[in-house]
């Protein structure tokens, strides 16, 4: 778990499930403000065996494919980075070059770039299968492709270009291991579920389809679901292909026009600041209302589960009074209206304004407002 500082995502709470290059989103996001639960649901784990992954090299060297397909940037980079650390860089990249180099997407494409190389053609849908249909529309029949393959690839495509007429071969990079963390996964989970968290971010579809699935394991699925569906937690993919587990399921998760990291970040700030936040103008400041915390004329306030349900219950009243078997309605595992007011207490403690929340008498509480006409 992150800290953050003082930004526009001040209060909000968003998870990241991304295990590679996670730490550029997570410092993008502090720098915003935001606290970051870091919960990588997956892990890319290397070949375990190195040296046939240089074999593979050396018979790419020495029979120069004609098509070669880059399905992602880390794998790439990886591949280029495990021939250079055996003096197979230039050799490889000489072959590449006289290759017809094929990108899934522009992550892949600017990792080819980066490697002094150029593209022929990129997919616009970031998916594999594009590519395979583009392949078989120029025809491939008696062309050696290579397809660099990345954690979860689909066989199936491989065997269509073959049944194309074409010899294919895959070369493994690295895969997807398990989480890390599988406790932090599940605990994250249930924090997405209880509305404790604003946001919820992933950058890769076997990363998304993953925290599906722990969710079922750990008999979360239906509150994790339902907090989706409802809109309480913001649910964003980097992509379309990252989306994918969440479309199936009938969601409609947040993606930015540009599949790119920097879209990613922009749009999930834009949804998260105050004008889309639950706010209210009290006599103290701005009021708004986070997954774990509350903003008061800026300052950040942590709140319990509990006094966080009373007081966005008391925002959604707007300044009307709100009656205590009401607030004891939204009190998670409370059993009595005692238990109302002593978390109402605890509220008034943790704003450090107590007048902010009144007391009406024998009708429940509200929030002291800006709003004129409403009776103490």
């Amino acid at each position: 778990m992150s800290t953050a500082r003082p930004g526009p995502l001040s209060g909000c709470t968003i998870a990241v499930t991304a295990h590679r290059r996670a730490d550029d989103l997570i410092a993008a996001f502090e720098r915003r403000g935001a606290k970051v639960l870091h919960a990588p649901t997956l892990q890319i784990v290397p070949v375990a065996d190195d040296h046939a992954l240089l074999e593979a090299t050396r018979r790419v060297i020495a029979n120069p494919p004609d098509d070669v397909v880059v399905t992602t940037a880390v794998g790439f980079r990886g591949w280029i980075e495990s021939a250079d650390s055996a003096g197979l860089a230039a050799d490889l990249l000489g072959t590449l070059e006289q290759s017809r180099i094929l990108a899934r997407g522009p992550k892949a494409r600017g990792a080819i770039r980066a490697a002094g190389l150029v593209e022929h053609w990129s997919a616009r849908s970031e998916t594999t299968a594009e590519v395979v249909d583009w392949l078989r529309d120029q025809g491939v029949g008696g062309r050696k492709i290579v397809v660099q393959l990345h954690g979860l690839s689909d066989p199936a495509l491989q065997d269509s270009l073959r049944a194309a007429g074409a010899s294919v071969r895959g070369l493994e990079v690295y895969r997807w291991g398990p989480a890390p963390d599988p406790a932090l996964v599940e605990r994250t989970i249930g924090q997405i579920g209880a509305g404790a968290v604003d946001a919820v971010v992933h950058t890769s579809a076997p990363g998304a389809q993953a925290m599906i699935d722990s969710a079922a394991l750990t008999g979360q699925y239906d509150a994790l679901i339902a907090a989706l569906k409802s809109g309480r937690v913001l649910n964003a993919c980097v992509g379309p292909v990252t989306a994918g587990p969440f479309v199936n399921l009938g969601l409609e998760p947040l993606v930015p026009d540009r599949f790119r990291l920097g879209a990613l970040i922009r749009i999930v700030t834009d949804q998260l600041t105050d004008d889309n936040a639950r706010s209210i103008e009290t006599e103290h400041g701005q009021l708004v209302i986070r997954g774990g915390a509350a903003v008061l004329d800026g300052v950040v306030l942590p709140l319990g589960p509990g006094p966080r349900a009373v007081l966005a219950a008391l925002v959604a009243a707007g300044g009307d009074v709100v009656s205590r078997p009401a607030l004891l309605a939204v009190l998670p595992g409370a059993e009595d209206v005692h238990a109302v007011e002593v978390t109402v207490n605890r509220l008034r403690t943790a704003i450090g304004k107590p007048e902010l929340v009144r007391t009406v008498v024998r009708r429940g509480y509200r929030l002291a407002v800006e709003a004129a006409g409403i009776p103490s």
